[in-house]
Formats: C-alpha cells, structure tokens, sequence
C-alpha cells in the first residue's frame, strides 16, 4: 500500500490513442472478466482473514492463490514458491510463468502483494490479487510474443520485503541482471468504497529515483491510459509512483507501472478492510483495463477466436453479466433491471455476506427489502444456467 502524501502532484490528460489501435480480439478477451469471478474472488479471500507475514493465514493464502493456478490449468512446472526471510519471519511469493512465442526470455511482469495487516485486507490488495487471477485465468491459452510472470508478493506491508528478496536474489544475482523484464505491472490497492463515484482510476508513473527509467516508464503509463480508455469505462489520471511492491524494481532502473484507486478509501491498514468496504463493480471495471493492457503490453495474438481451457468457449445466448440492481445504496425497493431482453425466468436472492439466503424472489424485477437491516448483503441473479453476482448496500 502506498503513503499518504500530503501534496500529490497529478497530471490530468487528455485521451490519446496514438500510436495504439483498438483491436477487437483484445476487447473481447477484456469482456470474459466477469463481476461473478471478481466478486467470488474477494469473498473468498476475505475469508482467509488476517494475512500477516509469516502467519498460517499468509501460508492459506499462498495456497488458496496457488490452486487458483492449477484450476486454470497451469502446471507444475509453471509454478513456483520463492521463499524469503527477513529478521526472525519467514514467507513466500508466489511467481507464475507463462512462456511467450516470440521473446520467450523477455518478461512481462504483472505482480501486487498478498499479504494484509490489522484486517482480511480485501482492497489491500485483495481487489489486485483478484484481477491478476483473472487476467490469468482469461490469458492463460493465449498466446504472446513476450513472456508473462503473475507474481504474488508477500511481506509488502512489512517494507516490500517480497518483492526486495525477488529483485535481488532472482531479477539479479550478485548484483547483475539476470532477468530480461520488460516492463512491471503493478495492482496495489484498487477496492475503492462503495457508494463512490469511482469512475477514475490512477496510472502510476515513475517521476522520482534513478531518472534513466523515468521517460521510458512516462510512455507505458500512457500506453496503460491508452489501454483503460480502449477497453473498459474508466477515466484516468496519472499518479507518481511510490512505496509498492514495482519500487525495488525501480531502484534497480525497471520499467513501471501500475494501477491504483483514484478516491483513496480510509479501510486499508484496519480491522474494517472488509469485502462490505469495497466496490466490487469498481474492480472489475479495472479488471477489464488490466485484461486490455496486459494483452498490449505483452502482444497478444489477435486472432479473433477466445480459447479458455482447451476448447473455445461459447457464450451463453442470454449474458447475465451486464445485469444492474439500482438503486444502490436503497431505502426500501431495489430494481433489477436485465438489459438481455431474452431472459424471461430468472430467480433472484440476497444472501448475508457468509452464504446465508435473507430472501428470494422469481422473476420479479421490483423487490422490496423494507424488511432488511442496514448493511452490506450479496444479490443473486439466476438465469440459463448462470448466476450473476452484485453487492448491495441498504441503508436506513
């Protein structure tokens, strides 16, 4: 997570997509991001609770990320824990390699930490853990000209301890640089808070440190800019980059970049970094940035067909995923409103936070929930087979 700054120089601009083209089979590997994953992800991990470096709940995360991977089909031998220590604790990131075409020895570095302080940490970072899950979840059988490495970083909230041990006893050894890196990718705290007008993310771009890095990270912040306007809803503005897990990276004059909330939330570092405290749509609106960029950055095929597993996925005739409950935060009544005019059936729950149904209703798109507590509750849309998942919050 970063510091607080008390003057923040930022750099507001407009759009410009020079020198990159919108390419469709991007967008459309930017759409298979789905708010059902993205939400799923951020419940899930929530329920590993406290993270701290070192901790068993640090170990079941690592875990819990790690099969994430060998659900999605990467294997073993893409797959590697690189423990580190620091004083008397001990940890592990977790660093995932998925070979390019092209430049197969030239990486793509996609990263942000794991590891929380005080609370389950589910913006710091749980929202960047999601969306990295998901870009490799969505890219894992595409191919790329350069080499992709999703890694996740523990000890970040102890002084980047992760993401120092990788730089300097992995990216370089002895002080010489081993590994061939692109560019870095960073996603570190980008949960906003519901209720928000989180319509704007930041690119962070290096304004400070070694100054050789500094014009080469100003255009792939641009390019990023270029890639969040492209392919998903979302503004930008730019953020000098600070005391994440790319700034090792930095010091040793990498490339970087990343993404980070734009309406900075309070939660983080507290007991109330909570899944209630997050806007999940948020997420997964920088989820389709992230898909978008990463695709740029690495140069991804554009071969129109989007192969997930081993065979090509086929949408469903009616796509739940654009479905909307409003208003939100409510009062009284929520609307549901189903912009795929085909769905005729569907079936709709809110459940508490921990799975346990309050209320259902079948094809009823006015609802009341005069009957609710204020509080932060999950809203489930069944339809076709699919479900779509939204967070709502009702107040009094």
């Amino acid at each position: 997570m970063k510091k607080i700054i008390t003057i923040l120089p930022v750099f507001l601009a407009v759009f410009s997509s020079k020198g990159q083209s919108f390419i469709q089979a991007y967008q459309d590997r930017a759409n298979l991001v789905t708010q059902t994953n993205i939400t799923s992800n951020l419940q899930q991990f929530s329920n590993l609770g406290i993270k701290t470096t070192g901790t068993l709940n640090n170990a079941n995360a690592l875990t819990w990320i790690k099969n994430k991977y060998i659900s999605y089909g990467y294997s073993a031998s893409q797959i590697v824990e690189d423990p580190f220590t620091f004083g008397n604790t001990s940890s592990k990131n977790l660093v995932i390699t998925k070979t390019g075409t092209v430049y197969p020895n030239k990486y793509v570095i996609i990263c942000g930490h794991f590891d929380s302080i005080y609370g389950p940490g589910v913006n710091d970072n749980g929202s960047g853990t999601s969306i990295i899950l998901e870009a490799a979840r969505i890219l894992r059988n595409v191919p790329t000209e350069y080499s992709i490495k999703f890694i996740h970083f523990s000890g970040e909230e102890q002084g980047l301890e992760g993401s120092k041990h990788y730089v300097n006893n992995v990216a370089y050894q002895n002080g010489v640089r081993v590994l061939d890196i692109k560019l870095v990718f960073n996603l570190d705290q980008v949960g906003g808070v519901m209720g928000n007008n989180n319509n704007t993310v930041y690119c962070d771009q290096d304004q400070a440190g070694p100054t050789s890095n500094n014009a080469a990270s100003a255009a792939v912040t641009q390019q990023l800019r270029n890639c969040t306007a492209l392919y998903s809803p979302l503004q930008t503005a730019v953020d000098p980059a600070e005391d994440t897990d790319y700034i090792p990276f930095e010091r040793k004059g990498e490339v970087i970049t990343g993404f980070f909330e734009r309406i900075r939330s309070g939660y983080p570092h507290s007991s109330d970094d909570t899944f209630a405290n997050t806007d999940p749509v948020y997420i997964y609106k920088i989820g389709k940035a992230t898909v978008g960029a990463l695709q740029h950055f690495a140069v991804a095929t554009s071969a129109s067909s989007i192969v997930l597993g081993t065979k090509e996925e086929s949408s469903p005739t009616h796509s739940l995923e654009s479905v909307s409950i409003y208003p939100n935060p409510s009062k009284d009544t929520v609307n549901i409103e189903l912009s795929d005019t085909g769905i005729k059936d569907f079936s709709f729950e809110i459940t508490e936070l921990s799975g346990k149904v309050l209320l259902k209703k079948d094809n009823e798109t006015k609802v009341s929930i005069s009957a609710l507590p204020a509080g932060a509750y999950i809203g489930l849309i069944k339809a076709d087979g699919q479900t779509a998942v939204r967070k709502i919050l009702i107040e009094k």
